[in-house]
C-alpha cells in the first residue's frame, strides 16, 4: 500500500484525509496550510485526560478557527486507563523509568482514529509527528498493523511542506500571520504532551543539558524539594491486578487513576524524571516527565509482587517486563510478541491480590504494610530467625554439602592447571 508523500497527491486523490490533532502549534499550522491548499481536514482529538487543558472544548475551537472541515473528540478516558493498568501489570516502563505515557497514548490515539475513520469513510491518515522522533514510527507502524489499507500522510515528511516550514519559528510566524489561536511563542522554553498518565517535555532549552530538570514548572504536582514536610499515608487495594480502593474508598480505575496523580503530585512523586533516553531513530533525546499517578501505584504494586513470585518466576516477569516496555515505546503494543508477552503476565496479575500501605514523603514511597496477600509466599515460619515453625537448622548440612561439591571441584581444577 502506498502512501502519501505531498499534498499534492491527496488534491489529486480528491478525497478529505482524518487529521490526529492535538491542538498545538504543529496542529493548527498544519490544519490552515492544508485548507489553504483545497484539503478538507477532518480533525480528531484524543480525549485522553490531558490535565494541561483546563477545558477541552477550547481545542476543538482553535482547529475549527485553524479552518478544519470538520473537528471531533474521540472520548478515549477509560479505554485509556485500562492501558495504562496494563503497563502497571507488567511493569513495563522504558529506560531510566520512563512509564512509556506518551508511546501507550498513541497506541490508544490511532487505534481510536482508525475506528473513527471507518465510521467517516475515510481512507487517509494524517499527523503531525516530526522526522525526528519516535511518533512518526509508531503512528505508521500501529495504523498499517491495525489496517494494512489505509494511506499515511505526514506533512514533515512533505518536501511542499518543508519547503515552507524549517521549524517552530516560521510555523509561529505564519500562525500570528493568519491570526491563528495558538499559545506557542518563540519564547516558549520547551514543548509538552500531556495525558491522563502524565506529561513529556522536550526540546527548546531543554536540549541543552546545562538546565536543570527543575527548570520546567509542574502541572500535576510539586517537585520533591517544595513537597510538604509531612508524611501521607497511602493505601491501596489490588484485586486480581487492578486497584479497587485507595484510603479505602471504592474506585473506579479512571478515578483511581486520578486520585493516586492528585495524591502523588503534591508529595513529589514521579514528577521531574529526567531521562536521556534512545529514541527509535536511534539519536539521543533528553525529556523531563511528571507520570505521579502511575508512579505511585506502580510501586504499591511491585511491593506486592515482590510477595507471590518466585526466583524463577521474577526472573522470568523482569525478562518480559523489559521487552514489553521497549515493544511499547517502539509502538509495537499490537503485534504478536507484544501479546504474548501481556498473555503470559495474566497468571502473575490473577494472583495480584492484596492491600499495600505506604508512606509518601516528598517524593519518596515507603513501604509500611502488605495485609491480605492470600497467595504470598512469604511467611514468618519459613524465614524467621526465631525457633517457630518446622525449619531445623540442621536440615541445611546436606544441601550445603551439595553446593560445595561444584565449588570444590573448580577450586581442584584451577590448582592444577
Amino acid at each position: 500500500m502506498k502512501d502519501i508523500n505531498t499534498v499534492l497527491e491527496i488534491a489529486e486523490i480528491g478525497e478529505p484525509i482524518a487529521f490526529a490533532v492535538s491542538g498545538g502549534l504543529d496542529s493548527c499550522t498544519i490544519t490552515r496550510w492544508l485548507t489553504d491548499r483545497g484539503v478538507k481536514a477532518i480533525c480528531f482529538t484524543a480525549d485522553l485526560g490531558q490535565p494541561d487543558e483546563k477545558d477541552i472544548s477550547h481545542i476543538g475551537d482553535r482547529i475549527r478557527k485553524s479552518g478544519a472541515y470538520s473537528h471531533h473528540f474521540l472520548h478515549l478516558q477509560d479505554h485509556f486507563a485500562e492501558a495504562g493498568l496494563k503497563l502497571i501489570q507488567a511493569q513495563a516502563f522504558y529506560e531510566g523509568g520512563y512509564w512509556n505515557i506518551t508511546g501507550i497514548a498513541r497506541h490508544i490515539i490511532v487505534k481510536g482514529i482508525l475506528e473513527a475513520m471507518t465510521q467517516h469513510k475515510l481512507s487517509i491518515l494524517a499527523h503531525g509527528s516530526t522526522g525526528r522522533g519516535n511518533d512518526q514510527i509508531r503512528f505508521q507502524v500501529m495504523a498499517h498493523m491495525l489496517n494494512p489499507e489505509v494511506k499515511l500522510y505526514a506533512p514533515w515528511r512533505d518536501p511542499i511542506y518543508l519547503d515552507k516550514f524549517q521549524g517552530r519559528a516560521e510555523m509561529i510566524d505564519f500562525c500570528q500571520a493568519h491570526g491563528l489561536p495558538i499559545r506557542a511563542t518563540k519564547d516558549t522554553p520547551y514543548s509538552t504532551d500531556a495525558n491522563l498518565l502524565g506529561i513529556t517535555y522536550e526540546g527548546g532549552k531543554l536540549e541543552d543539558l546545562k538546565t536543570p530538570s527543575d527548570f520546567v514548572t509542574p502541572t500535576m504536582g510539586v517537585y520533591p524539594k517544595n513537597a510538604p514536610d509531612k508524611v501521607e499515608r497511602f493505601v491501596v487495594r489490588f484485586e486480581q491486578g487492578r486497584p479497587v480502593a485507595i484510603n479505602e474508598n471504592q474506585v473506579s480505575l479512571l478515578d483511581g487513576f486520578k486520585l493516586a496523580n492528585q495524591i502523588g503530585g503534591r508529595n513529589g512523586v514521579g514528577i521531574g524524571v529526567h531521562v536521556v533516553e534512545n529514541r527509535i531513530v536511534g539519536l539521543k533525546s533528553r525529556g523531563v516527565y511528571e507520570q505521579p499517578g502511575i508512579d505511585l501505584l506502580s510501586k504499591c504494586y511491585r511491593f506486592l509482587l515482590q510477595l507471590i513470585l518466585d526466583r524463577a518466576s521474577q526472573k522470568m516477569f523482569d525478562q518480559m517486563a523489559s521487552q514489553l516496555g521497549e515493544n511499547i515505546y517502539y509502538g509495537l503494543g499490537f503485534d504478536l510478541p507484544s501479546q504474548m508477552g501481556f498473555r503470559a503476565i495474566e497468571p502473575v496479575t490473577n494472583l495480584a491480590t492484596g492491600t499495600i500501605t505506604v508512606d509518601i514523603y516528598k517524593g519518596h514511597v515507603t513501604f509500611v504494610s502488605a495485609e491480605d496477600v492470600p497467595h504470598s509466599i512469604y511467611t514468618k515460619e519459613t524465614t524467621s530467625m526465631e525457633n517457630i515453625g518446622s525449619f531445623s537448622h540442621l536440615d541445611s548440612e546436606g544441601l550445603l554439602r551439595i553446593l560445595s561439591l561444584s565449588a570444590r571441584a573448580k577450586a581442584h581444577s584451577r590448582l592444577t592447571s
